[in-house]
């Protein structure tokens, strides 16, 4: 099967003034096929988001390249949507208008953009919220929001930088098993950042482990858990604990070394 997305030999240096340019990727090599959800963990300052950012076209490599469909990425695209751990939304726009925002940019018309908005808060459990403002939201239904405001104009991949990090424990789980439900459905390609392992497990079809900066691919490991919904209770399964016991193993070294660099100082 043709990759829906590729990483060819991709890396990323950041200048610095008065000083040798900071790597941040090297050398990363990754396909993602048309449809998986793949999860990215990594420890911090491992280059994770500047990976996404570089799919996202929000950033160019300085070696290597990124492709979509065959196709180089030279910049945003409508095929790519993208939800951050902040939920940027529009504070003076209801959530329906929000959701409508994207579809404004490309001439939807009104009255369809109303029944597409409409459409993905309801597929998000927001159906009755269309007319609330951001303040008027708790942080998971603002997220919810996002989500639907990335899925409306319906792009093909769907890239979450730690969509979930700034919430409480029940409220991230619960939206956890929601985007496994809209990605069933929907069938869009996920890359789903983050840096908990225990999410990585739950979501991801495949999770690719990065090393410490220069980040690079050390490992890419399927994970098989059947049903994950919340009545399968599928974080309690001993195979849940191995597949997390082996990513921590596979990430362990990595999370030292990099926090030996910090107490250190040294810049990379």
């Amino acid at each position: 099967m043709t990759a829906k997305i590729e990483f060819r030999a991709v890396g990323k240096r950041f200048p610095v003034r008065d000083a040798e340019p900071v790597r941040a990727l090297d050398g990363v090599d990754l396909a993602v096929a048309p449809g998986e959800f793949l999860v990215v963990v990594g420890p911090s300052g491992c280059g994770k988001s500047t990976l996404l950012d570089l799919l996202a076209g929000l950033s160019a490599p300085t070696a290597g390249e990124v492709l979509v469909d065959g196709r180089p990425v030279t910049g945003p695209g409508l095929d790519r949507g993208i939800v951050f751990q902040q939920y940027a939304l529009l504070p003076w726009r209801t959530a329906q208008a929000n959701v409508e925002f994207g579809l404004e940019a490309v001439g939807v018309p009104r009255p369809r953009r109303t029944e597409v908005a409409r459409e993905f808060l309801d597929l998000v459990g927001l159906t009755g919220f269309e007319r609330r403002y951001p303040h008027e939201l708790s942080g998971g239904m603002r997220q919810r929001v996002a989500i639907a405001r990335s899925l409306a104009y319906d792009p093909d991949v769907l890239l979450m930088d730690e969509p979930f990090a700034a919430l409480d424990a029940q409220t991230r789980e619960s939206l956890q098993e929601e985007l496994r439900r809209i990605w069933q459905r929907t069938g869009k390609t996920v890359v789903f950042i983050t840096h908990g392992i225990d999410e990585a497990v739950y979501l991801g079809e495949r999770v690719a482990v990065m090393t410490s900066r220069p980040g690079r691919i050390k490992a890419v490991l399927p994970i098989e858990l059947g049903d994950r919904s919340a009545d399968a209770d599928v974080r309690s399964s001993p195979e849940f604990a191995r597949y997390r016991h082996e990513i921590w193993t596979s990430l362990h070294d990595e999370v030292t070394r990099t926090q030996q660099w910090e107490k250190e100082g040294v810049a990379r």
